[in-house]
Formats: C-alpha cells, sequence, structure tokens
C-alpha cells in the first residue's frame, strides 16, 4: 500500500455493477481490463430500492463479478465507485456501504483478493432482522 492510497484491487461486483446491467454501463464501460465471474464466500444479498445489498453471513456466498479497471483508469473509478456506493471513508457514520478487501472466488477456486461494497453495520443489521433476502445470492436471477 502507498500512503494513505487505497490498495490496487480489482472489484468484485454483484448487483447494478453487474455486465448488462444500468450501472456497468454508466461506471464501467470503457474503464475495465477485465471481468470475470466469481463468488464471495461468507456473504448474503438482500433486497434494495432497485439495487443490492451484501452483507456478512458465514456458510453463503453470493455471485458477482471480478472487475480488473484498465490501467490508468484506477484512481478514477475508485472514486466514482466510492460515491456511487455512498461511501465516505473506513468507519463513517454516513456510510451506506463499507468498501472491504475480501477473498472473492473464480469458477475453478483460485481465490482473488478484491474491494467488494458491503452494508454498512446499522443498515446490515436492520436487514438481518427485517430485509427480504435473494435466495441463491444471485442478483441477475432475482424473481
Amino acid at each position: 500500500m502507498r500512503g494513505t492510497e487505497p490498495e490496487e484491487l480489482p472489484f468484485f461486483v454483484y448487483g447494478t455493477l453487474r455486465p448488462g446491467e444500468v450501472n456497468h454501463h454508466l461506471f464501467l464501460r470503457g474503464r475495465t481490463a477485465a471481468e470475470e465471474p466469481a463468488r464471495l464466500p461468507d456473504a448474503a444479498l438482500y433486497e434494495g430500492p432497485g439495487y443490492p445489498y451484501a452483507v456478512d453471513r458465514p456458510g453463503s456466498a453470493i455471485a458477482g463479478e471480478l472487475i480488473t479497471p484498465a490501467p490508468g483508469a484506477y484512481g478514477e473509478l475508485l472514486a466514482a465507485l466510492d460515491l456511487l456506493e455512498e461511501y465516505e471513508g473506513p468507519g463513517s457514520p454516513g456510510n451506506i456501504y463499507d468498501r472491504s478487501a475480501r477473498q472473492a472466488l473464480r469458477p475453478d477456486g483460485t481465490a482473488v483478493r478484491a474491494w467488494v461494497y458491503l452494508a454498512a453495520p446499522p443498515l446490515a443489521r436492520r436487514l438481518a432482522d427485517s430485509g427480504t433476502e435473494i435466495p441463491g445470492g444471485d442478483w441477475l436471477r432475482r424473481g
């Protein structure tokens, strides 16, 4: 890691940033070097207002893609995604999502460390109490 800059990791996306979804076209088109299917272990997916929330859940997994930013696009993409996900920085009380480094799994089982936006703790608690879980953890296959 360089100074206070976050480590340049790929992103694990699981909702509207997935290929074919609205925010993929708005935020990722032309800014990626690679996009590949992956799963995020120990997480569950909940419905949100037009987009999903991922939360920590041991023993569950969610479907998504690993997005590798194009050379030279990392800083701009990170800033755009932090803004989209309403992430203001580590531990900020204004966060809707927290950006965390987690192990995602490629289809062959290879683990890849990636940034993922998880519901911030107060929201995660509300979802666990009264949220609607997306069966199978796949936003693209929701009912």
